[in-house]
């Protein structure tokens, strides 16, 4: 069954109560089982009380979002899509407190990641974030933020696959739709108002960050429950600390044609490939002898029909990954040999 995706931008509290099954038959089994639920219980509560307080509400003229506390300079990292084309917004502690302006430091929407930088100290406390490698599937994780501007809410589930790789909707910051690699898929409820904000273990370390909800385009573009995914701690910390050191993302560690492209249909509006308007000179494709005007229908053994479809192509490669390109070239069927570059 098809699925899209929708980007979200503001999440809500869902209480999570957790409540041990009785399964005891007189030898002590039901106690064993409370025990563990509320020692489980427990470990939730410790989870919130240490990781809420350094999540935040990112407030702008045309959204909400969230955010977290990435370190004690008054960095805090979100989404690009939650930040949007604003420059200044107003932070408020997820937990409650005062209202702080912020001011952009640089967005990132390849990665649908950006850091904003408050103008002076919430006193909140920085949150750890993990090696989002050491993530494994059927990890219990907690998502908290604002979803639905409801303040500091929390919601529970797993953590249901690694690696996927997610296309976003169209924004104003990413025409096409950013495509981003090595996802976290998880059960917990991801709603409007989440984005930007914390997906946590049960060890009190940041995992990934909230940022798309699937919905089902069967079903009228409703959500499809238990499906939400997050950018992982790793890509996170690695693209946020060259934001704050240069302004920039300056090695994304993502792979690229360094071409300008558009979408080439046929006369019935049918996708044929992808034309390439510009390229950049010294880049990836010019080295591969790929031209202005040419159509990429293929590479590898992968059909390109759109931007999209190329895109997601990438994503899955790495810069320096040698691939096989077969343009249209004016009627001619080409095939190039291009090594790639860096996005």
């Amino acid at each position: 069954m098809r699925r899209s995706f929708t980007s979200v931008g503001v999440l809500a509290a869902v209480a999570v109560v957790l409540g041990g099954c009785s399964v005891g038959d007189g030898d002590g089994e039901e106690d064993s089982a409370t025990g563990t639920a509320s020692s489980l219980e427990e470990d939730y509560q410790k989870t919130v009380e240490k990781v809420l307080p350094s999540i935040v509400q990112i407030t702008t003229e045309e959204d909400l979002g969230s955010g977290i506390v990435y370190d004690d300079s008054g960095h805090i990292v979100t989404n690009a899509h939650v930040v949007g084309e604003a420059k200044e917004f107003e932070v408020t502690p997820a937990a409650g407190g005062d209202t702080v302006k912020a001011s952009l430091v640089a967005s990132y929407p390849p990665n649908d990641l950006a850091v904003i930088k408050l103008e002076k100290s919430l006193d909140l406390p920085v949150a750890k974030f993990a090696d989002s490698a050491d993530t494994a599937v059927g990890d219990m994780v907690l998502a908290m933020g604002n979803p639905l501007g409801l303040s500091g809410s929390v919601s529970q589930g797993i953590v249901s696959a690694t690696g996927r790789t997610v296309k976003e909707p169209r924004s104003k910051t990413a025409p096409e739709g950013a495509t981003i690699p090595d996802m976290i898929q998880t059960t917990a409820a991801i709603n409007p108002g989440n984005s930007g904000g914390a997906l946590v273990n049960l060890s009190n370390e940041v995992v990934g960050i909230p940022t798309l909800a699937a919905t089902d385009p069967d079903s009228g573009d409703s959500a499809a429950p238990g499906i939400g995914f997050a950018i992982p701690s790793s890509a996170v910390t690695r693209l946020a600390d060259q934001i704050i050191k240069d302004g920039e993302v300056t090695d994304s560690g993502r792979a690229a044609l360094n071409i300008e492209a558009r979408n080439v249909v046929s006369s019935s509006l049918k996708p044929e490939g992808v034309g390439v308007v510009a390229v950049k000179k010294g880049g990836a494709a010019a080295k591969g002898g790929v031209e202005v005007d040419d159509v990429i229908v293929q590479i590898d053994d992968t059909a390109i029909t759109t931007v999209s479809s190329l895109n997601e192509f990438l994503a899955g490669k790495a810069p320096g990954d040698k691939v096989k390109i077969t343009v249209d070239r004016g009627g001619s069927e080409e095939k190039l040999t291009v090594t790639l570059g860096e996005l």
